[in-house]
């Protein structure tokens, strides 16, 4: 019996997409080929979702790494803005409202939480965040699971965990969710699979 649910975020509430904010901010950048500068701060980028760097910390080292010279206010405005709405599971989530309790379990990092909370209403059905940068754990290790189970209050073998990452969804199954590997493209394929699990 499913008894409460756990939700990725990227890709699963929200689809997101890097090139967007990278194109914001080549006009105001010497590196100006998104390819190039995703690179330039992917590591500092995995860094700072893992909480093991603040955000004037990253900031600072991707205006360095980017040669940026519009303002924080301009980058802050392009990073958050990278997300839109999957409507489909926005629809699904406020079915699920009021019926069961709802989680979220993130690899992401403070500028992006703010943002999703401030622009997507459907955040506001959430029970309980867990994040890696807040946790300083990241998914597919197992002590971010063990976590948002102690901080949500959940038992695995009543929980379905939602994600689009194989490795994460293999994790979570290891740790003792119920799992559905989710497709944005493909929503209708979870719906059948919660019916299957008894929730209409």
């Amino acid at each position: 019996m499913i008894r409460a649910f756990l939700f990725d975020i990227g890709n699963v509430i929200v689809r997101f997409d890097f090139s967007r904010a990278l194109r914001a901010v080549a006009a105001f950048s010497e590196v100006a080929d998104e390819s190039a500068a995703l690179q330039r701060i992917d590591d500092i980028k995995l860094t700072y979702e893992d909480g093991g760097m603040t955000r004037d910390a990253f900031l600072e080292q991707a205006f360095a790494l980017l040669k940026y010279r519009g303002t924080r206010e301009q980058f802050i405005a392009a990073w958050q803005g990278i997300f839109t709405a999957n409507e489909p599971m926005h629809a699904l989530i406020r079915s699920l409202h009021g019926r069961f309790p709802i989680h979220l379990l993130s690899n992401t990092n403070d500028m992006h939480v703010e943002g999703l909370i401030r622009d997507f209403p459907v955040f506001q059905c959430v029970t309980t965040g867990v994040y890696s940068h807040e946790v300083r754990a990241s998914k597919p290790h197992p002590r971010i699971y063990a976590i948002a189970c102690e901080k949500c209050g959940i038992e695995p073998a009543s929980t379905f965990f939602i994600d689009d990452l194989a490795a994460n969804i293999a994790a979570a199954r290891a740790a003792g969710f119920q799992t559905h590997h989710y497709s944005p493209d493909n929503h209708p394929a979870l719906l059948e699979a919660l019916r299957a699990a008894g929730v209409e």
